[in-house]
């Protein structure tokens, strides 16, 4: 990827959104071209790829295998700590918007991702396991708002769009390596081969993030305030997560969710069940070509964003799930089932980038944008949270023949309520009258 001739990069050495260069801020000399702000970001992105997460379901193989718990303690584990991440979300944004030290933050927050999965390997009992869960959770929630914070601060909203693209693809190439890695490394070291893993990738992110020179960001504009504007006029937090386009935009990706939470699980479970294959090779294998589609998807959707709309992104990722639904329900071979995962590819790579662009959008001009977006992240996340038993109930009900197409369902809701959302684009210019117009939608 071209970083010094990208729209990107000029920004970085002429100076975003139009004001003096970001490492000029605070009067401190500009940074040597070898510690380039981008290639920072790119490299925080792409080991945060296997980080951000957490262990994700390999937490649950390794308390079944190395621990011996039953599924219903993992179960009341997972549902627990899945619970406090919710609840840490609003908290998580509204302390980087409030301290404004992203790469403090985002240090502490793989340090706590890191630290709390690493524990697992000595301690076994219920409590400590929760504990150590529950450091990795916070550590987790912090993550996100801090690096959007980061990459806001360097690049500046104008810009922010085509960087988003570049950081999600970093992020996918580095979930793709760790997969590789974890899979090769398993034959020698067994389940501790994620661990490993995953403890060099943070390692590697932290240190990304402590090289990152501390001069190359722009604080104002890092949280949601306009360079330009020399007055900051003060927005109550309520009132700007109450705004209605918000919420609206929240609930449009809780219906996404509660379908994409689920169905790479039942679709797992069908090729079992239903189809009598290996099941542990395909959805790996349909992980590996999801991940591999969204690389190209994340940096185009930052180009588009700008050409054709926020709005557009998002109801072309809606579209690409209801798809999903109905062709995983109507295909019975595994390999065909393939097709049905670059569609997911499509979506999520679509929406990695156009969610945070639009809650800075929708917030730009008040200095909370972290914050809304932790509250975004947290009503989303409930769709993600239920999703398991939502797809659970429904197989009892209407069996394996019917699930997924129904699951088409709420990402058709989602797309009638993207319909109906006003495009985004454009706020940055006239960043006063869209944070002044928060308080009247409310």
């Amino acid at each position: 990827m071209d970083f010094k001739g990208s729209a990107v990069a000029r920004g970085a050495r002429n100076g975003f959104d139009g004001g003096p260069p970001a490492s000029n801020v605070g009067g401190k000399a500009p940074s040597p071209s070898w510690l380039s702000p981008l290639i920072s970001l790119a490299a925080i992105n792409f080991f945060l790829g296997d980080v951000q997460g957490g262990l994700g379901p390999f937490l649950q193989t390794w308390l079944a295998g190395a621990g011996g718990w039953s599924p219903a303690r993992i179960g009341t584990v997972v549902t627990l700590v899945g619970l406090a991440s919710l609840a840490l979300n609003g908290p998580a944004g509204l302390l980087v918007d409030r301290l404004a030290r992203p790469r403090l933050l985002l240090c502490i927050g793989c340090a706590g991702l890191v630290g709390g999965s690493m524990l697992l390997l000595v301690v076994r009992s219920f409590i400590g396991v929760l504990a150590a869960e529950f450091l990795s959770a916070a550590g987790g929630t912090l993550v996100l708002p801090a690096l959007t914070s980061l990459t806001l601060g360097i690049v500046g909203k104008d810009l922010f769009p085509q960087q988003q693209g570049r950081n999600q693809a970093f992020n996918h190439a580095g979930l793709v390596l760790s997969a590789v890695l974890v899979t090769w490394g398993a034959a020698l070291l067994g389940g501790l081969a994620a661990f490993w893993v995953f403890g060099a990738m943070g390692a590697a992110a932290i240190a990304a993030t402590v090289l990152m020179k501390g001069d190359v960001w722009n604080g104002r504009r890092a949280h949601g305030w306009n360079e330009a504007e020399e007055e900051d006029i003060s927005h109550p937090t309520l009132r700007v997560i109450a705004n209605r386009p918000l919420l609206l935009f929240a609930v449009a990706l809780t219906g996404f969710n509660l379908a994409n939470g689920c169905m790479l699980g039942l679709l797992g479970q069908k090729l079992t069940e239903e189809m009598h294959v290996d099941a542990t090779f395909w959805v790996g294998l349909y992980v590996v070509t999801a991940q591999l589609m969204m690389i190209p998807v994340a940096l185009g959707a930052g180009a588009l964003a700008d050409r054709r709309g926020r709005r557009h992104l998002l109801l072309v990722a809606f579209a690409a799930q209801i798809a999903r639904g109905v062709l995983v329900a109507l295909i019975d071979d595994p390999a065909w089932l393939i097709t049905t995962e670059l569609l997911d590819g499509i979506a999520s790579g679509l929406l990695g980038v156009a969610i945070p662009v639009m809650v800075a959008d929708l917030t730009w001009g008040t200095g909370r944008t972290q914050t809304a977006y932790g509250v975004v992240n947290t009503v989303q996340g409930v769709g993600t949270a239920v999703s398991t038993l939502f797809g659970a109930l429904l197989v009892g009900y209407f069996g394996w023949s019917w699930v997924f197409a129904v699951l088409a369902a709420p990402p058709a809701l989602a797309l009638l309520l993207g319909v109906w959302l006003e495009e985004t684009a454009g706020s940055s210019s006239e960043p006063r009258s869209k944070a002044a117009s928060i308080s009247a939608r409310v």
